[in-house]
C-alpha cells in the first residue's frame, strides 16, 4: 500500500513496486544549488524557466519537463519553459486555470499524481502539441510563494511507469518555491519595465501633443495676427503721407496707431516663439543655443557646443531649459560671463549652463521651495526621462546640468 500525505492527491496504486527516488538523496543539494544558480542568473522569464526544465530532466528519473507560468490577467497559464523537442512550444500553448491537471493543480494550489491510464483521470485533458498520450505517468506541483502566491505550475513527465513517492515531490515542491520566488521578482521586473515604457510613450505623445498644438498656434498667429498688423503698418504709412490738411491731429494718431502696431508686433513674435521655438527647425539644437546665446546682449556666452540633432521632444525640453538658465542669469545672478554647454556620449545627451555669478545656497533654495524656474526645469528635465542637477554656493556662481536620453 502507497502511504499519502494530505493534499497530494496520489491516485493508483495499482500494481505499485519499489522504486528509487526522482534523484539520489547525495544528489539533491546539488541540483538544488543548480536550480538556484539557474534562477539567479537574470529577470527574464523564458530562459529562467528553459533552465529549470533541463536541470530536472538531466538531474532526474524523469522523461520531460513543463514550466508553466501565470500570466498577468491570472486567469491562464502559459507554457514558458520545456525540455526538447517541446521547447518549440513555449508561448504557444495556454491553459485557462482550472482546465487540464495544470489548471486543477493551479485552482487548488495542491499537487497531483498521475501513475498510469491518465485518460480516465476526469481532470486530464489531452493536449495534442505536446503528446502527452506517449506518457505514462506524469506529477504536477504548484510553483508559490509568499509574497506572490500562485505563480505557476511544474510538471514531470515519464514514457515507464513510475510511482511518485511524497519524498519526490517534497523535492519538487521545494523546486517549484525556488523558481517561484526568481518567477515572481521576473514578473514584477516585467511589469515594472512595461509600466516604465508606457509612461516614456505618453510623455513622448503627450510632448508631442503640446508642441503640435503650439506649432499650429504658432502658424496662426503668424499667418493671420502677424500678417494683419504688417498691413495695417502700410495702410497707416499711406494714412499719413495723405493726411496733409490736418496734420497736426492726424500726425498725433498716426504716431499713437504705429507705435501700438510696432509693440504688438513684438508681442507677436515673442508669443511666437513662446510656442515654438523655430529656430529648432531650422539649425536643430547647437543651432538654436547659439541663436539663444545672441539675445542676451549684456553677457558674454562662450559656448561648446555638438552639432548632433535629437529627437525632437528632447531638443525643446533642452532648448527651454537654456532659455530658462540664461533668463536667470540675467536677472538674478549679477554675472559678466556663461558658458553653454551640449553633448552626447553612450546615448545620453548632456546640456550644461555655468554663469561666474554670486551664486545661491541651494539647500536653502530647496528647502524654501525653489522658484517657479527652476521647477520649471527640473520637470521639463524628468518629462524626457532625465533629471537636472544644481550646483552653487554664496560667492561661487552657479552650474546647472541636464541629463537626458539621447534617443
Amino acid at each position: 500500500m502507497t502511504v499519502q500525505e494530505p493534499g497530494f492527491a496520489l491516485l493508483s496504486s495499482v500494481g505499485a513496486r519499489p522504486v528509487l527516488g526522482l534523484v539520489a538523496p547525495e544528489r539533491e543539494n546539488a541540483l538544488l544549488l543548480a536550480i538556484i544558480e539557474a534562477v539567479s542568473n537574470g529577470p527574464e522569464v523564458e530562459p529562467m524557466a528553459a533552465a529549470v526544465a533541463r536541470l530536472i530532466t538531466d538531474a532526474t528519473t524523469t522523461d520531460v519537463c513543463f514550466v508553466h507560468v501565470l500570466d498577468d490577467t491570472e486567469r491562464s497559464l502559459t507554457l514558458a519553459g520545456a525540455t526538447p523537442p517541446f521547447d518549440r512550444q513555449v508561448g504557444l500553448i495556454q491553459l485557462p486555470i482550472g482546465s487540464g491537471v495544470t489548471g486543477w493543480v493551479a485552482s487548488h494550489h495542491e499537487p497531483a499524481v498521475i501513475v498510469e491510464h491518465k485518460e480516465s483521470d476526469p481532470r486530464y485533458m489531452p493536449i495534442p502539441a505536446l503528446r502527452g498520450t506517449e506518457f505514462t505517468s506524469m506529477a504536477s506541483v504548484p510553483m508559490a510563494t509568499e509574497p506572490g502566491g500562485l505563480v505557476g505550475v511544474l510538471n514531470v513527465h515519464t514514457v515507464a511507469r513510475r510511482e511518485f513517492t511524497n519524498r519526490d515531490l517534497r523535492l519538487l515542491l521545494v523546486i517549484g518555491r525556488l523558481v517561484a520566488g526568481a518567477m515572481h521578482q521576473a514578473r514584477m521586473h516585467r511589469q515594472l519595465a512595461a509600466r516604465e515604457r508606457a509612461h516614456e510613450r505618453f510623455t513622448e505623445q503627450v510632448i508631442a501633443a503640446q508642441e503640435t498644438e503650439r506649432r499650429r498656434l504658432a502658424g496662426d498667429i503668424h499667418d493671420g495676427i502677424s500678417q494683419r498688423l504688417v498691413s495695417l503698418s502700410y495702410h497707416l504709412d499711406a494714412v499719413g503721407h495723405i493726411l496733409r490738411d490736418d496734420p497736426t491731429e492726424a500726425a498725433a494718431q498716426l504716431r499713437v496707431a504705429r507705435e501700438l502696431v510696432d509693440l504688438t508686433l513684438d508681442e507677436a513674435r515673442v508669443a511666437i516663439g513662446g510656442l515654438r521655438p523655430p529656430v529648432l527647425d531650422d539649425l536643430g539644437l547647437a543651432g538654436g543655443l547659439a541663436s539663444l546665446a545672441r539675445t542676451v546682449p549684456q553677457l558674454e556666452v562662450s559656448l561648446e557646443l555638438a552639432d548632433e540633432r535629437l529627437p525632437e521632444h528632447v531638443e525643446i525640453a533642452l532648448y527651454r531649459i537654456a532659455q530658462e538658465c540664461l533668463q536667470n542669469i540675467t536677472k538674478h545672478a549679477k554675472a559678466s560671463t556663461a558658458w553653454v554647454r551640449f553633448g552626447t556620449y553612450e546615448g545620453t545627451a548632456r546640456l550644461e549652463v555655468t554663469d561666474d555669478g554670486v551664486g545661491f545656497a541651494v539647500g536653502a533654495a530647496v528647502a524654501a521651495g525653489a522658484g517657479y524656474g527652476m521647477q520649471s526645469m527640473t520637470e521639463r528635465a524628468e518629462l524626457v526621462g532625465g533629471e537636472l542637477r544644481v550646483t552653487s554656493r554664496p560667492g561661487s556662481g552657479t552650474t546647472i546640468v541636464a541629463t537626458v536620453p539621447a534617443g
